[in-house]
């Protein structure tokens, strides 16, 4: 299946893939709203055989399918990074020790 990625200029390591290039009325309002502009990055010949570094090439092609898209957020690790213990506190003034 030939289909499009574009990157979201508002959402950092967002993008969306699409059947069909520049099909962006398919998407929902809300999903437009959030990933705000869009750059067309590339185009990829995708089948069951490509692997892909961060998403399920099956679960890409089903949504490119069923909806015409799919969006690829950042990995969890990312985001969980913020949870990390030397984050949670504040950073220690060293004058008043």
């Amino acid at each position: 299946m030939q289909c499009f990625v574009y990157a979201s200029l508002r959402k950092h390591d967002s993008y969306l893939w699409l059947a069909q290039r520049d099909a962006l009325d398919l998407l929902p309002e809300s999903l437009a709203l959030l990933l705000g502009e869009l750059r067309f990055v590339m185009e990829v010949q995708l089948d069951e055989q490509r692997k892909l570094p961060v998403e399920d090439t099956a679960q890409v092609l089903e949504h490119l399918r069923t909806q015409g898209w799919h969006l690829q957020l950042p990995p969890q690790e990312t985001l969980a990074s913020a949870n990390h213990p030397a984050y949670q506190h504040s950073p220690r003034n060293d004058r008043d020790e």
